[in-house]
């Protein structure tokens, strides 16, 4: 391992070919592999050639398993068996040992991080998104001088290396997701400012919903294209998916059936929705098929000519009906779309090869431009009471928090989803390993019911043993999708997660348990020790709305983090949005893996606070060598900071 001065740690190989055939987070991963086998031999000295050969062959590393035959001609390809087995001679083995397997992904035995699994990449989805970039971007007052970006050459990757691009990204599929302010935009940005903006990147794209597990800064600043266009493609499909929900697209209770509930619309992904609301037109045009998938459904383009002709019937050109050549037909869809004001995303070809990510892509925004639902429906009021809007915003917090551990199952609804137990026991698996038996739960899809409140059993079983507050709770109440106890069991796992990452990283007093305190005053403590005057009594002092604490603890514990020339003084409820969106920015581009949004803080949110405070205080604990390198902070003190209250009439204590 290699620490820069930038901040992030890298595995670095002598041989360029040889690190480039890997991922950071491949290369990570693989030297944990090789220290641990190292480890076996005498004092981990005396390891050779033939030892590792023999040792990898018999883990089956590159995901496969060879014969004796195989095994033999796989120890005979090295002339020197006898050489001391290094680190690259480890890599070099595992890459021949995938040619013995067939196996074709250098990271098979890694969880993929995006869409796109693969190191080589999709022509056409780069030329579709680099399109949308292009579309979506091009006033951006930045990014003028680089936009439109060249779809035909690898440009795109080359931007990204700065993180700006991406973090615009972000915010044009989830408005406010990012203050702007916060991104380093120089014309020319050192090293160390690359980091923070990808840092903010990767953490404000795993709080709009994106899996980036096995991504890395690092990997960001290579501009490793696979996961470039890999989280590219995610961001934009949340864009693009954004409306497909009752909440922002009511008209979409006309598909609603007879009989059925309002709630299973509800609950769907926004994929399964899409699907629904695609076969709800083609049966209004008498299609007699179900289109179950944007691949091989739609590779003949007969249901999107049915769609479209339903859709737009004034821009059809009808010889598409009659056309039997599939690529012509998906040719002619293609400028029917066009001409309705369809935004291309994908080729003729891309349509007949099937391209899921493409297609999907397509019919959203088909979806988005005309979607043909009825204003003279059955209409739908979806009246929010306060508790409603609290409940949703947990709800979202929980969700991308789940998502974020990168478990096997993506969350699309905590309520919907988490009723038979699995998800919420891969969770517990994933934050306190060997907790849950495995060998008497049952995997998805589960049919008999009895099955589901086993699962969920095993769920308060194991919250009972962390101490979690489970008072007359048992399986069934999980299964029946009881909202507020799926919340609190949800709250209390969070929590223990923070604690406990907490308590592995106290250099002192090891093993003792943290508690909410300790966190308040370790803030507090912080603030005092930079010379700051803010002040708080509780985690649920309202005057942390105008963000003043917060900022004066980001500021103590990265002193060049916060431009205090754009900090309010937080007297107008303006002032505090500005300050909490700000807060949230600089926290993720610190490193603070945080989920909460700015209503949170202004509204004090007790929960959320505690979690803002304790991400920092991790963030605090494992401090990056950028803390000390960075140009000094010369600015003074907030005038605003003065007028924080140093009170609060709020008692001290956790309360939750």
């Amino acid at each position: 391992m290699a620490a820069t001065a930038f901040g992030y740690v890298g595995v670095l190989v002598s041989d360029p070919w040889l690190q480039n055939q890997f991922t950071q987070v491949e290369l990570r991963s693989l030297k944990s592999q090789y220290l641990a086998m190292r480890d076996l031999s005498d004092g981990g000295m005396k390891m050779t050639a033939a030892d590792l050969a023999g040792r990898m062959s018999d883990l089956k590393l590159a995901g496969g398993s060879l014969s004796g035959e195989e095994r033999g001609s796989f120890r005979d390809s090295f002339p020197d068996l006898g050489q001391p087995a290094d680190f690259e001679l480890f890599l070099r083995m595992y890459l021949k040992l995938q040619g013995h397997t067939g196996t074709k992904n250098s990271s098979a035995f890694l969880k993929a991080a995006t869409t796109t699994l693969l190191h080589t990449i999709s022509e056409s989805e780069k030329a579709s998104y680099v399109e949308h970039i292009n579309n979506y971007l091009a006033g951006d007052e930045f990014l003028k001088k680089i936009i439109p970006i060249d779809p035909l050459t690898d440009d795109l990757f080359e931007i990204a290396k700065d993180g700006v691009l991406m973090c615009k990204l972000i915010n044009v599929a989830v408005p406010g997701t990012i203050d702007e302010r916060a991104i380093n935009t120089k014309a020319l940005l050192n090293p160390w400012e690359r980091n923070e903006n990808h840092t903010l990147c990767l953490n404000s794209a795993k709080a709009i919903g994106c899996t980036v597990v096995n991504i890395g800064t690092e990997d960001l600043i290579e501009g490793r294209p696979h996961l470039v266009l890999g989280l590219i493609s995610q961001i934009i499909k949340i864009q693009l998916l954004a409306d497909v929900n009752l909440k922002k697209t009511p008209l979409l209770v006309e598909l609603v059936e007879e009989n059925k509930d309002l709630d299973e619309l509800m609950n769907l992904a926004p994929e399964k929705i899409l699907l629904k609301w695609m076969n709800f037109q083609l049966k209004k045009g008498g299609y007699s098929r179900t289109v179950t998938n944007f691949s091989s459904d739609v590779k003949d383009a007969e249901a999107y000519t049915c769609l479209l002709n339903i859709l737009a019937p004034e821009h059809s050109s009808g010889s598409s009906v009659t056309v039997k050549d599939s690529l012509e037909r998906a040719k002619l869809v293609l400028e029917h779309a066009e001409r309705m004001g369809c935004k291309r995303y994908l080729t003729p070809k891309d349509i007949v090869e099937g391209s899921t990510n493409l297609n999907l892509a397509f019919v959203a925004h088909i979806f988005q431009k005309r979607n043909g639902l009825s204003s003279k429906a059955k209409q739908i009021t979806i009246f929010e009471t306060m508790e409603d809007i609290q409940v949703s915003r947990e709800e979202r917090v929980f969700r991308m928090w789940i998502n974020s551990l990168g478990i096997s199952t993506y969350v699309n609804n905590i309520f919907e989803d988490l009723r038979d137990g699995w998800i919420l026991l891969e969770t517990i698996d994933k934050i306190s390993p060997g907790t849950v038996c495995w060998k008497t739960t049952s995997r998805p899809p589960i049919k008999m019911p009895f099955r589901k409140v086993e699962n969920c059993n095993q769920v308060v079983k194991i919250g009972k043993q962390l101490k979690f507050s489970l008072v007359n709770v048992a399986g069934n109440d999980i299964v029946q999708g009881n909202k507020k106890l799926i919340l609190g069991f949800l709250w209390q796992l969070m929590r223990y997660n923070i604690l406990q990452l907490l308590k592995n990283l106290r250099s002192h007093s090891p093993g003792k348990d943290i508690t909410d305190v300790d966190i308040l005053n370790w803030a507090n403590n912080k603030v005092k020790d930079s010379g700051r005057r803010s002040h708080i009594e509780s985690l649920k002092d309202k005057t942390l709305s105008n963000g003043i604490f917060f900022l004066s603890l980001l500021s103590a514990v990265a002193p060049r983090a916060v431009d205090w020339t754009l900090v309010k003084s937080g007297e107008t409820e303006d002032e505090r949005k500005l300050n909490a969106s700000y807060i949230i920015t600089v926290a993720r581009k610190l490193g603070c893996s945080i989920f909460l949004l700015p209503e949170d803080i202004l509204e004090v949110n007790q929960k959320m606070m505690l979690t803002l405070v304790a991400s920092i205080m991790f963030r605090c604990s494992r401090p990056s060598p950028e803390d000390s390198s960075g140009p000094s902070d010369t600015d003074g003190g907030s005038p605003s900071e003065d007028s924080a209250s140093e009170t609060s009439t709020e008692e001290s204590g956790s309360g939750l």
